[in-house]
């Protein structure tokens, strides 16, 4: 097993202890309905924005503050991680697999690169279409 693939166990494990402790819906219910897609999407959305948020806390964005040092990097780190946690959720409550995840990502990279190597001066979004 790929380091990616075990993440990805490893959050479909916690994932679906979680929702049958809280007494959810069963975790592997949610891909197969797009209703439930659409809420836990939305969930793990405003879950990682929070997380972003605790991210960014942790670092000295303040520019008006005395020039203390205020980045703290064990915390960073480790709202990272909360971040993928979520991020790990969202993909499987849209059915990606680890090889979707990397399939995906590659040629979503390429047209990233594609876009700079051209000066990234225009972008109508139907390169992204192409992405599956």
């Amino acid at each position: 097993m790929d380091k990616l693939e075990e993440i990805f166990e490893r959050q479909r494990d916690l994932n679906r202890y979680t929702f049958e402790k809280n007494s959810l819906v069963g975790f592997d219910e949610i891909p197969r309905n797009r209703e439930l897609q659409n809420e836990w999407l939305r969930k793990y959305a405003l879950a990682m924005t929070q997380e972003i948020s605790e991210l960014v806390d942790s670092t000295n964005w303040k520019w008006w503050r005395t020039k203390v040092d205020l980045f703290d990097e064990q915390n960073a780190k480790v709202e990272l991680i909360d971040i993928l946690h979520f991020w790990v959720s969202a993909c499987q409550v849209m059915g990606l697999t680890p090889e979707d995840v990397l399939r995906m990502y590659v040629q979503k990279n390429e047209i990233n690169a594609q876009r700079q190597k051209a000066g990234y001066l225009t972008k109508s979004g139907e390169d992204n279409r192409t992405i599956g």
